[in-house]
């Protein structure tokens, strides 16, 4: 018998076994995916898991058929490569980057961010630095305009590089989504929530002010000095103005507004460059002074500095949309969206440094203490050379700033409805449909349209809104690079950011101090549903 055992146990084909391993599934290595939205990831993590009933895992890292999102760039996710990654083992992928206007097309270029930064980041705010220098004066104005571009560009170089995390593979897309992975949950909403919602909305609403204004300037520009015909009042200047917007609005994604952008781009630039040389052209006024407004008290004149400085950071803006911008990307660890996205961002900024700085310089020269408070160039040159200068200049000035203003009121409304979008697609699981999209659309155009023609003079408050929003360009971002990269203590880079980061805040208590001290000071024409 025993032998009889030995020659059973001895086959020339060994049994199969029952259960084939099957290897473990990982995510592209090569691609960097943003955080979950919905917190529900499709493919779970090893740790979730134990390495443990790997076709149990297989199975529910499948979605519904109905609940697939259709992702409509093929770059979106990238083929397995880089073998090299350690760190990034199983990423979230988060069906909802598919659903969302900012992140649902991932196409962008270093071309498409040039546009969009710096449509973004140039606009009529910049049209009021004349107004700081006539506080602050040549030598100090020049030298907190120098040192305020630096810095800007300085945090704005750190948000590109905070974007993708080679550490984790996650991408900010949003920079909410950067600020509550540093600051925390809480901390984020209390600290930069309001200061965010303000330049998307809020910028928006000054768009609608402007923009309707200035529609009813540019006609009657057009039909002339003895043209009979009536014009329209100014709520509806505002509501023609909003009209147009809510209709460009209707396009579907960031990526798609591009060229709006870049239309945006070219008119910031035209009717800058158009204000200052006709106010340089045309020489001094009679009678200008360059010595510096002070105040009665000693404690007015500090005031009025911090003022001035509010309106400085004020006119840059746009860093609460460059973490957006660059998610239109595709990213790779090979092919990091940094790389085109600084590029961009460069050629972007010496464009506004080209129109930020003679602004500040021929306007203050042209005009000195002269140029008004309300609109600064723009005021001045309809004020001042409404009849020495071609009508054609002035219209022309007029409708770039139409433009200019409905380019911009498309990319600043983007992160709201990509939150509106967001609340639905979270609580759904599901894309928002056609119709949805653009009710939610209409209905934050014209919720601007109300608060525009309720608070008018919400140009009166450029110093308080500038310190308000000047930790989110200046502050935060050295914080958020601190926590991430946590750079060497005591190192020149950990002292720089500390410095940098405690400074920004510092500025922005005391700006806003000083903002709320002038507007009880001086007044503000507070006249509600009386837009002018």
């Amino acid at each position: 018998m025993g032998e009889a055992v030995e020659e059973i146990s001895v086959s020339t084909t060994p049994p199969r076994p029952a259960v084939t391993p099957v290897p473990p599934i990982a995510a592209p290595p090569a691609q960097y995916h943003s955080p979950s939205l919905t917190r529900v990831p499709l493919l779970p993590t090893a740790a979730e898991d134990g390495g443990d009933h790997v076709e149990t895992a297989i199975t529910t890292s499948k979605t519904p058929k109905s609940l697939t999102p259709k992702i409509r760039t093929p770059r979106f996710i990238t083929p397995i490569g880089s073998p090299l990654r350690r760190a990034l083992h199983l990423t979230k992928l988060d069906p909802q980057d598919a659903w969302l206007p900012i992140t649902e097309s991932r196409n962008g270029n270093a071309y498409y961010a040039a546009f969009h930064t710096l449509c973004s980041g140039i606009g009529i705010q910049a049209l009021i630095l004349p107004v700081a220098f006539t506080i602050l004066g040549w030598t100090w104005g020049l030298i907190c305009l120098s040192l305020a571009f630096i810095w800007q560009l300085y945090t704005l170089y750190l948000l590109v590089q905070l974007h993708e995390s080679p550490e984790t593979g996650i991408r900010y897309c949003r920079y909410l989504q950067l600020a509550d992975a540093t600051l925390g949950n809480k901390l984020s909403k209390f600290l930069a929530l309001f200061p965010i919602l303000y330049l998307s909305g809020g910028t928006c609403v000054a768009l609608i002010i402007i923009g309707g204004s200035t529609s009813k300037m540019f006609f009657q520009i057009v039909c002339g000095a003895t043209c009979t015909t009536k014009t329209l009042t100014p709520v509806e200047w505002y509501l023609v103005f909003t009209s147009a917007a809510v209709i460009l609005s209707q396009l579907p994604n960031l990526n798609s507004i591009a060229g709006v952008s870049l239309i945006g781009s070219i008119t910031a630039v035209g009717y800058c460059t158009l204000i200052w040389v006709v106010s340089v052209a045309k020489g001094t006024l009679p009678g200008v002074s360059y010595n510096p407004l002070k105040a009665k008290t000693e404690i007015g004149q500090f005031f009025d500095v911090l003022n001035a400085l509010g309106m400085i950071a004020f006119a840059f803006r746009g860093h609460n949309l460059i973490l957006e911008i660059q998610s239109t990307m595709p990213s790779s660890e090979k092919h990091p969206s940094r790389v085109p996205m600084w590029r961009g961002v460069k050629f972007a900024y010496f464009v506004v440094a080209m129109c930020l700085f003679p602004l500040a310089i021929g306007g203050y020269w042209a005009y000195g203490q002269k140029i008004p408070e309300q609109g600064g160039m723009l005021t001045a040159l309809y004020t001042f050379h409404s009849r020495d200068t071609s009508q054609f200049i002035l219209g022309l000035t007029s409708l770039f700033v139409i433009i200019n203003a409905v380019s911009s009121f498309q990319i600043y409304g983007m992160p709201m409805f990509d939150d509106m979008e967001s609340k639905y697609t979270t609580r759904m699981k599901k894309p928002c449909p056609w119709w949805l999209r653009h009710l939610f659309r209409v209905m934050f155009g014209y919720g601007c349209f109300f608060v525009a023609v309720a608070i008018p003079f919400l140009g009166s408050l450029a110093g308080l809104i500038g310190g308000i929003a000047l930790p989110v360009t200046l502050a935060y971002p050295c914080f958020m690079w601190l926590k991430i990269k946590k750079p060497e203590i005591y190192s020149p880079i950990w002292l720089l950011n500390w410095a940098l980061g405690l400074l920004g805040m510092a500025l922005s208590v005391i700006l806003i101090a000083a903002g709320v001290y002038v507007i009880l000071e001086t007044g503000i024409h507070a006249q509600f549903f009386k837009p002018q």
